[in-house]
């Protein structure tokens, strides 16, 4: 009885040498441009794109919704959104939440502090949770009836990381509305870019090393933000980050690279969802 434990467990080591790695790839913020919404349905189209987050209260919301009725098999989630950070394009709340807003009625650029926005963070002014959850139940409610398939929330900004109490909440409504589907209770682990990554070239190089890299038996996820470089997306941008079209069409031709997709179909890689992760 005594080598039964030791056979089984080289067994499931050995099963799990074999299982191919799996990957999950986010596409975030539609709803923020067209051009943003455009390329978001081309990644998950023509190339290797698994799930979409949409953004409740951002301007092209609407161009959103039907977009993604037009295309009912792609995973989507909420990205809940406490920020406004471009400075051309800005949002509103769907609630009435006065505390998260600025004098002009739009939420904060930033959620922590930063030099080039000072006084402007969610984090320097005086917040309160009860906003927060308001805002985040307008949000949640908005998508689940524009989209009833939603699978999942995640954090635009990081945004309900502000504290243990704000993360607590989104968990809690998660749960709630029965669209919790948290990657790490499932062991997922983060797939970044290996090196350079600034041109649309080195996206691709740098996309192909990370596959290259990823365990069998493991699972991930690669979160990035597609987008086109049209007038619209170039007069978009935040102090800081002001080549915005220049660097989302690089991940758009990166996700629908040839080379990438064959790379994968080459290794194995089985690309999942938020929502085969509980199947």
């Amino acid at each position: 009885m005594k080598l039964l434990f030791p056979f089984a467990f080289l067994l499931s080591l050995s099963l799990h040498a074999q299982t191919p790695p799996r990957l999950i790839v986010r596409g975030d913020d539609m709803g923020f441009s067209h051009a943003g919404n455009e390329a978001l349905v081309k990644c998950f189209r023509e190339g290797i794109e698994t799930s979409i987050e949409v953004i409740v209260p951002s301007p092209w919301f609407p161009e959103a919704v039907k977009l993604l009725s037009e295309n009912p098999t792609v995973d989507v989630g909420i990205h809940i959104a406490l920020t406004s950070e471009w400075d051309n394009v800005k949002y509103r709340p769907v609630s009435n939440c006065p505390s998260l807003t600025n004098a002009d009625g739009y939420f904060y650029p930033m959620i922590w502090p930063n030099k080039n926005y000072p006084g402007q963070a969610l984090q320097e002014n005086k917040w309160n949770i009860a906003d927060i959850e308001k805002e985040m139940r307008a949000q949640i409610t908005l998508a689940l009836k524009k989209i009833p398939r939603i699978s999942h929330i995640s954090a635009h900004m990081g945004c309900y990381y502000l504290n243990d109490d704000v993360k607590a909440l989104a968990k809690r409504l998660a749960v709630e509305y029965k669209i919790d589907i948290d990657p790490t209770d499932y062991n997922v682990k983060d797939a970044r870019y290996v090196g350079s990554h600034t041109t649309s070239e080195e996206k691709v190089a740098s996309i192909l090393a990370m596959l290259e890299g990823l365990k069998p038996g493991e699972t991930y996820l690669f979160v990035e933000h597609p987008g086109l470089d049209t007038p619209e997306l170039r007069a978009i941008h935040h102090i800081g980050y002001e080549n915005v079209a220049e660097d989302r069409q690089g991940v758009t031709n990166a996700w629908t690279h040839p080379r990438v997709k064959e790379l994968i179909k080459k290794k194995g890689i089985k690309l999942i969802s938020y929502a085969d992760l509980k199947r």
